[in-house]
């Protein structure tokens, strides 16, 4: 038994990078402890992991607790179980957590995950979008309460190790690699008969829906793009992105004499959520090693811009600031949950999105803003309700 066992909250503990989180936890089982677990709506399976790894408290979504008791009812425990957005934060800021975990997929994580910040624990982020939405607020308190984000998204995490022991004033540009999703050699022609079934076929990541669903028309890396910027404190032209079909190499960083530094691995999450929980040390991840032998050769291509808008759409909302790009980021989580509805097509996604990009630019250029957090972001409210505009004003068109 180590003389010290990290204390750590999973936030979405039963979600894809949840679930490879506690996979993480039972490889190195004297190493950590868990304090805290929440889900929205697998209560099973939190039960489960309840059984097993026996939290102080638990978060599940609003009107849920009475369930999960009933299946604890045989479970012997002094198990505290909160819910909705105050169970969320409650665990956040849990006074004896060190490393809060957050897998919280879409906006509603950016409350517990600045909960978490202010309250000086170290953040293992997998929530994209806390950043995409307020990334100078989070970055900044921080660096005002020195506690660390540590990314766990595979590109993002690969940054962070290959600009390990270096400067980062002598870093020219970062290149993040795209797989280039189910779609990747499918005719542009063909992507209004795409299906929800078919969009969900990822050809090397298990991921949920919605992230699937984003990767299939490249917004994941968009949305990539927009974190890197804060998360590295770059500008956006130092941002660069390319097609690597077989994801071994999970990005890769550029110096000012051009060398370039890559990390790699099997695509298996379990490697960044390791490096996260272990840093500064390195602990065991239960993934397989990388054998280039049998992999054979790595290949390369540019984005195809017509194909998949999206990345241009992130260097657009980026330049405009502000709220933008959590703008963009509410309208395409709605255009994402009515595609796997079947409400629409999946070229719609594409299109209605430039549709709101197109104009946002108006109103950048008219400098005539409808709404204050446009120009600039200053708090967490104003980063929701930019998001909540982008998600409204996507209905207004379809409406």
């Amino acid at each position: 038994m180590p003389d010290h066992q990290k204390a750590i909250v999973i936030l979405g503990s039963t979600g894809s990078i949840g679930k490879s989180t506690l996979d993480v936890v039972r490889e190195n089982r004297n190493q950590f402890k868990i304090l805290g677990l929440s889900c929205n709506g697998n209560i099973k399976l939190l039960a489960d992991q309840i059984k097993e790894f026996s939290p102080k408290k638990v978060s599940v979504g609003k009107g849920k607790s009475g369930y999960l008791k009933e299946l604890l009812i045989n479970h012997h425990s002094d198990l505290k179980i909160l819910e909705d957005q105050n169970g969320l934060n409650e665990l956040a800021s849990h006074i004896e957590a060190e490393t809060v975990v957050a897998a919280i997929v879409g906006a509603s994580g950016i409350e517990p995950v600045m909960t978490a910040i202010q309250s000086g624990k170290d953040v293992a982020l997998a929530n994209k979008e806390a950043i995409v939405l307020a990334g100078d607020l989070i970055t900044s308190e921080a660096k005002k309460r020195k506690v660390l984000i540590l990314p766990i998204d595979s590109e993002h995490n690969a940054i962070s190790q290959s600009l390990s022991g270096s400067s980062k004033n002598n870093l020219s540009f970062i290149t993040l690699t795209a797989s280039g999703g189910p779609f990747l050699k499918t005719p542009f022609k063909d992507f209004s008969d795409i299906t929800p079934e078919d969009a969900l076929k990822h050809p090397n990541w298990e991921m949920g829906e919605k992230i699937t669903i984003d990767s299939a028309s490249m917004m994941n890396k968009a949305l990539e793009v927009i974190e890197a910027k804060w998360l590295f404190e770059l500008q956006p032209e130092q941002i660069k992105v390319i097609v690597h079909p077989q994801s071994i190499i999970h990005s890769m960083v550029t110096f000012d004499d051009n060398s370039t530094i890559c990390q790699m691995g099997v695509p298996d999450m379990k490697i960044p959520i390791s490096y996260c929980l272990g840093y500064p040390k390195r602990i065991s991840s239960g993934s397989r090693f990388l054998d280039l032998g049998e992999i054979g050769q790595l290949s390369f291509e540019e984005v195809d811009a017509v194909k998949f808008p999206t990345i241009q759409m992130a260097f657009d909302t980026l330049k405009m600031g502000g709220g933008a790009p959590a703008i963009l980021n509410g309208a395409n989580e709605v255009l994402v949950d009515l595609f796997l509805k079947k409400e629409i097509q999946f070229l719609q996604i594409f299109i209605l999105l430039q549709k709101l990009v197109n104009e946002l630019k108006n109103i950048y250029k008219a400098k005539s803003f409808p709404f204050g957090f446009f120009p600039t972001i200053k708090t967490t409210k104003e980063a929701t309700s930019a998001d909540q505009w982008g998600r409204d004003r996507i209905c207004d068109y379809l409406n």
